[in-house]
């Protein structure tokens, strides 16, 4: 699992497509990628962020169903460089808390129809069991304004990363 990382001004250079896959490894919905890609170029870092956040919030629920896909259970085997380090501190989870979150995920995935997403980085296995189980008490309306806001938290963070802006986890 590779990891590409470049500038801004790189970024902006690509071609539509190169930008388009490019942005695709930080969210699988290909309206989003191509919408965010449109926009370019971008003056800051910042700038890409609330172009980032303003389209997935126009995003249709199928495309937001497309940027669910692009994310593995919590719990489950990463698919990517960016899935692996952001579930990294599943690592220290003990069978007792891998247990309960498989089991929080199937209840979750038949309530609400989707994969639980939740922004992992820097979060212990307790923590996302304890959120895991918080959710599962929501509306579906509730749960679905969450994901899309989890979704934003993870595009960030994979966007700040793919574009060199700093250490970021």
């Amino acid at each position: 699992m590779t990891e590409n990382r470049i500038g801004l001004d790189e970024f902006a250079a690509l071609p539509e497509t190169a930008a388009v896959e490019l942005l695709l490894t930080c969210c699988s919905s290909p309206a989003w990628a191509r919408a965010v890609a449109a926009r370019r170029p971008f003056a800051s870092i910042e700038d890409l962020l609330r172009a980032a956040d303003i389209e997935l919030g126009e995003l249709s629920e199928t495309e937001i169903d497309l940027g669910l896909a692009g994310h593995p259970r919590i719990g489950d085997r990463p698919d990517s460089a960016n899935s692996a380090r952001e579930q990294a501190g599943m690592a220290t989870a003990d069978a007792r808390v891998r247990t309960a979150i498989a089991d929080g995920n199937r209840e979750y995935e038949a309530k609400f129809g989707q994969v639980y997403l939740v922004c992992a980085t820097g979060r212990s296995p307790q923590e996302l069991l304890r959120t895991l189980t918080a959710r599962l008490g929501n509306e579906p309306a509730t749960e679905r304004r969450i994901v899309r806001e989890e979704l934003a938290k993870i595009n960030r963070i994979r966007l700040r990363r793919l574009l060199a802006a700093g250490d970021v986890a």
